[in-house]
C-alpha cells in the first residue's frame, strides 16, 4: 500500500482542526513495525484529542487514536514478521506518536504485544484501552487482597467503556457489583453485563463527615473528583479503591481519617506506560480468567474513519454507552 488513510490532528491558531487525509509511509513517526491496521477503538482521551477539548496531543499535526489491532506488514525487528497478528495500547501513541486512527500504523517494536490465542483482532478492539484498563485494576485490585467475599465493587462511570468492561469482568469473577450511573434509562444494560443493582449518582448525600457508612468492599473509579472523595468515606476497611479516571474532576477533598481509621488504599491505575512483562500478563487474563462475557452488548457499534469526529461529539456528551470499534476497509 503506497498510500492510506489517516485521521490527522492539526493544531490552528483558533484551536485543533481532524481531518481525513492521504499518507505515506515516511509521513508517519518512526519505528520498527509497521501494521495493517484492521481495528482500532474510540475511547474517551481519543474523543478529546480529535475535539481539541482536551489537551491530550503533545505535538502536531499527529495522527489520533491510543489503540489498532492489525497484522504485521514489515518489520526490523526479529520479533515480528510479516502476518503476525498483533496489538498495540497506549505507550504514546495518539498522543506523542502518530495513533491507530490510520490505515497504517508504524510504531516501535518495545509496543507490539502478539494477539493472545483466543482472541480476535475484532475483539482486541472491542477491548481496547478501555478493556484492559479495567482487567488492569481489577489486578491491582486483586494484588492488595480485593476478594470477593469483601463486599460489594461499585463501579462509577459505569456505562462508559472502562465501567462496561469492569462490570462484566468482575462479575465473571464472582464479584457482587453495585453500578453507579447518571443516566436513569440504563438499569437494563448495566444489569445486563453482571451488575445486581443500579445507584443514580445524582442521589448522592453531599459531604457531611469525614467517614460514613461502610457499605463497598472496594470501588473502580472512573469519575475522579467529588465522587472518588465519597468513595473513601463510604469503602468497608480494609477495602481498595482503583483510581483511573477524573471526568468529575481532577481535585480531591478528603480527609485522611479513612486511611488511618480503616486502612483504605485507593490504588492508581495508569494503563499507557505499563511494563511490557505486565502488559501480556493482562492480556492473558482476558483469554482466561478476566475473559469477558457480554462484548457483544458493550460495542455500541462499528463505525469508519469518517465517522470518528462525530462520534467522538457524541462521546464526549455522555450519549452512549461501551465502546465503538473503527473498522479500516
Amino acid at each position: 500500500m503506497e498510500t492510506f488513510r489517516a485521521l490527522r490532528v492539526h493544531e490552528l491558531d483558533d484551536g485543533i482542526e481532524a481531518r481525513i487525509e492521504t499518507l505515506l509511509i515516511d509521513d508517519l513517526a518512526p519505528g520498527e513495525v509497521v501494521i495493517q491496521a484492521c481495528f482500532s477503538s474510540l475511547n474517551y482521551k481519543d474523543a478529546l484529542a480529535t475535539t481539541g477539548k482536551g489537551k491530550i496531543l503533545r505535538r502536531f499535526p499527529l495522527v489520533a487514536g491510543v489503540d489498532v489491532a492489525g497484522r504485521v506488514l514489515e518489520s526490523s525487528d526479529d520479533r515480528f514478521r510479516e502476518g503476525d497478528e498483533v496489538l498495540v495500547t497506549g505507550c504514546g501513541m495518539g498522543e506523542s506518536h502518530d495513533g491507530g486512527f490510520s490505515e497504517v500504523a508504524r510504531v516501535p517494536a518495545d509496543w507490539v504485544v502478539p494477539l493472545p490465542a483466543g482472541l480476535s483482532l475484532f475483539d482486541a478492539m472491542a477491548l481496547g484501552t478501555a478493556g484492559f484498563t479495567a482487567a488492569l485494576a481489577i489486578d491491582q485490585l486483586e494484588r492488595n487482597a480485593q476478594q470477593p467475599d469483601a463486599g460489594p465493587v461499585i463501579v462509577t462511570g459505569a456505562t462508559g467503556g472502562v465501567g462496561s468492561i469492569a462490570i462484566d469482568l468482575l462479575s465473571g469473577r464472582g464479584y457482587e457489583v453495585i453500578a453507579l450511573t447518571g443516566k436513569a434509562d440504563a438499569s437494563e444494560y448495566l444489569k445486563g453485563l453482571g451488575a445486581t443493582a443500579v445507584l443514580d449518582r445524582n442521589t448522592l448525600e453531599p459531604a457531611k463527615r469525614p467517614l460514613e457508612k461502610a457499605q463497598w468492599g472496594g470501588a473502580i473509579d472512573t469519575v475522579g473528583g467529588d465522587t472518588l472523595a465519597w468513595l473513601t468515606r463510604t469503602v468497608m476497611p480494609w477495602g481498595n479503591i482503583a483510581s483511573i479516571g477524573m471526568a468529575g474532576g481532577i481535585e480531591v477533598h478528603t480527609t485522611v481519617m479513612p486511611f488511618i481509621l480503616r486502612g483504605v488504599s485507593i490504588l492508581g491505575i495508569t494503563s499507557a506506560n505499563c511494563p511490557m512483562d505486565r502488559r501480556k500478563k493482562i492480556w492473558n487474563r482476558l483469554v482466561t480468567d478476566l475473559k469477558p462475557r457480554h462484548l457483544d452488548k458493550i460495542v455500541a457499534g462499528v463505525v469508519k474513519l469518517d465517522e470518528l469526529p462525530a462520534i467522538s461529539e457524541k462521546v464526549l456528551s455522555g450519549q452512549h454507552r461501551g465502546r465503538y470499534v473503527v473498522k479500516f476497509q
